[in-house]
């Protein structure tokens, strides 16, 4: 247990530590105190000017809200907003508003929304966390910027808002970092500019600045290497990008649109490297459907923003090989795709969405997907979310049954997997890891891509002896049975499987986003010291 820990908070940065442990003291004497946030102060707000945005998910409908895959139905004016029967997650979904943005929402139920929001506010302790109030600051100032409220009801909406706003400027998620801080500090950009206030305009950039330029790796993706997450983040940098580009409000905004622009054409051009050319993402990381604006929603927002053409848009997409720092490699022929990950867990500080995946592929083949990351279908603490990070849950290799990295809680890592890559060719990546040297081996894969096939080799080097087990999940589209040492996949492709112990098929569940599964099937490959199995793609 004390090692556990050691290795988890040894890789947090002490700015991390320092409010973890200050917000927890001003915690408990504020409880004693009694202190209590404002939670209406005026202030007047300037609605905003802005281009079509990407609408949300409809999630509300009659006072029935659905989130997760999960639906919820209230009674009409008694909405529970700490509701939590669901998980904490569909907690957070009910208080981020984001129903606001849904196609097709009349104002006047928007408008009732944000009333019993507010009316409520006092006993409703999940909204005063600062990521609620900061997603829900965005998409109200969005709200009132497409419609026409009375000047009583925007000013009623803006002093609760204004106060929300102090409360996250006194509670920054420093504790956490990574996409939280930034997405505070998107927030109160938008504050800024709704209310025309300085200092959240200062905060704002002295937050998205250095966070930007951090969490946005040289070759665009975003560090948590979740690509889920990163059209998240895209997105919301695609909303700062309209706000700055459309309403002058500061003397200086010019240079901060220019410093926006430059991340999400990199952005963009990352998503696109990872994104099949069927328009889905691999489901790498904590990332799965139905959540995240598509890639071809963002690539039309950045169009409408002329942020860039279509016409550069189509030279992206036919360049989309040049992944790098993100330790993401993609190999492309005229009847495959293949995505494979040869880097490290990423950021050290922040590993809350990292699975134990190293050396872990996805391939689509003729624009359909066959082998496949299962994605997530949960955030609560339990086994499933455990199974779902494990490496066990990706097309990988374990040893012995254990995880390439130590994944604990819902958000955790502890030791953690260093890769080393030996041989970069353009057809031929070998590269080994450390994440089981505490049974004295490290794990060598090598992957050797050809017009219609792929061959990857296994090899367990170290003086142990262990069994390791070869991982693949099957689309439950897929069709697979066996003949011997071979899987026959749809009748027309076919995996030949070279010195193993042992080759089945199971079932396995496939997360058809939070909450929802559905059959499909896996192998299962047994094998000593080194085993190869090769992929060919051949049509009868």
């Amino acid at each position: 247990m004390f090692t556990k820990y050691y290795h988890t908070l040894i890789h947090l940065k002490p700015i991390q530590i320092r409010y973890q442990l200050w917000y927890r003291i001003r915690r408990s004497w504020r409880k004693m105190s009694g202190f209590k946030y404002p939670l209406s102060t005026k202030r007047d707000g300037y609605p905003l000017v802005l281009k079509p945005f990407i609408p949300k998910n409809n999630s509300f409908d009659n006072f029935r809200f659905t989130f997760l895959n999960q639906p919820n139905a209230f009674a009409e004016n008694a909405i529970d907003w700490n509701f939590n029967k669901n998980g904490k997650l569909w907690t957070y979904n009910l208080n981020y508003f984001d129903f606001l943005l849904q196609p097709g929402i009349k104002v006047e139920e928007g408008q009732t929304l944000i009333e019993d929001f507010i009316l409520k506010l006092k006993n409703n302790s999940t909204a005063l966390e600062p990521y609620p109030i900061a997603l829900r600051g965005i998409n109200w100032i969005k709200f009132i910027a497409q419609c026409s409220s009375s000047n009583s009801q925007i000013l009623k909406f803006s002093n609760s808002l204004f106060a929300q706003y102090q409360i996250l400027l006194d509670n920054i998620e420093y504790h956490l970092l990574g996409n939280h801080l930034l997405e505070d500090g998107f927030s109160l950009l938008f504050g800024a500019f709704y209310f025309r206030d300085e200092k959240f305009y200062r905060k704002a950039v002295e937050i998205i600045k250095p966070e930007l330029d951090e969490q946005i790796l040289e070759d665009g993706a975003h560090f948590e290497l979740s690509p889920m997450y990163h059209q998240i983040i895209l997105d919301r940098l695609l909303d700062c990008i309209n706000l700055v580009q459309n309403n002058q409000r500061f003397a200086n905004q010019e240079s901060i649109l220019i410093f926006l622009k430059e991340k999400a054409v990199r952005m963009l051009q990352w998503l696109n490297g990872m994104t099949f050319s069927n328009g889905q993402i691999p489901l790498l990381n904590d990332s799965t459907t139905g959540i995240a604006a598509t890639t071809d929603q963002l690539n039309q927002y950045a169009i409408r923003l002329e942020i860039l053409t279509q016409s550069a848009i189509n030279v992206i997409r036919n360049n989309s090989c040049n992944l790098n720092e993100s330790g993401y490699r993609r190999f492309n022929s005229t009847f495959y795709e293949c995505i494979f990950d040869i880097g490290h867990i990423g950021p050290s500080y922040q590993t809350g969405h990292a699975h134990a995946d190293t050396f872990n592929f996805v391939l689509n083949v003729n624009n359909l997907p066959f082998i496949v990351d299962t994605g997530i279908s949960t955030y609560e603490d339990n086994d499933t979310r455990l199974n779902e990070r494990g490496t066990a849950a990706h097309n990988t290799s374990t040893i012995q049954d254990k995880n390439s990295s130590q994944i604990w809680s819902s958000f955790r890592v502890a030791k953690r997997a260093k890769v080393k890559i030996i041989t970069r060719e353009p057809t031929e990546i070998v590269a080994i890891h450390n994440g089981y040297q505490s049974i004295g081996l490290t794990h060598q894969r090598s992957f050797q891509f050809e017009k219609k096939s792929i061959l990857i080799i296994d090899s367990l080097l170290g003086k142990s002896s262990a069994e390791g087990t070869v991982h693949l999940h099957f689309h439950p589209d897929v069709h697979i049975s066996q003949a011997k040492s071979e899987l026959i996949v749809d009748n027309k492709y076919c995996i030949k499987f070279n010195n193993y112990l042992d080759l089945k098929i199971i079932d396995y569940q496939y997360p058809l986003g939070y909450n929802k599964y559905i059959s499909a099937k896996k192998c299962l490959a047994t094998f000593h010291s080194t085993m190869s199995f090769k992929i060919i793609l051949y049509e009868d």
